[in-house]
């Protein structure tokens, strides 16, 4: 289907579609350029103009994108939710996998916590002739199996 040859509805311009969906503008033409929301319609003079189930389709991937979920996940869910079969489960898996990395991430973000805090805490001391933060980014014992 071509973008013109979609059922128009409502035409509202794409400044107003930002506000109500909470999107940018260069957001909304990025989705639309990687395909997971539909090329808008365009006006006689070129201007895009959306509908009512474009606003909510980008409302729901900025939402999803709010709690962390990949581009293509987001088109998952999005084939999951438009499709007519019970897709609780597959959606409940999906959010489950997305869960578990959250959780890797986290745990990452601790370690990378308390390395820093140890650090920070050495060059506070101001005993060290070096800086212990610049001299634990310079090593490279690890890469050379040291």
């Amino acid at each position: 289907m071509s973008p013109n040859s979609r059922p128009s509805g409502s035409s509202v311009p794409i400044g107003l579609v930002s506000r109500r969906s909470g999107c940018s503008i260069d957001t909304i033409r990025f989705y639309e350029k990687t395909g997971i929301l539909p090329h808008a319609r365009r006006t006689e003079a070129g201007r895009r103009v959306f509908d009512e189930s474009d606003i909510a389709r980008i409302t729901f991937i900025r939402r999803a994108r709010e709690l962390g979920f990949s581009l293509d996940e987001v088109r998952g869910l999005l084939a999951l939710a438009e499709g007519t079969g019970d897709s609780c489960d597959q959606v409940q898996s999906l959010a489950r996998h997305h869960l578990d990395e959250i959780a890797t991430r986290i745990a990452d973000l601790t370690t990378m916590q308390t390395v820093l805090d140890a650090l920070v805490a050495q060059c506070a001391q101001g005993t060290n002739p070096t800086c212990p933060l610049i001299a634990a980014l310079s090593d490279d014992r690890r890469h050379r199996g040291a």
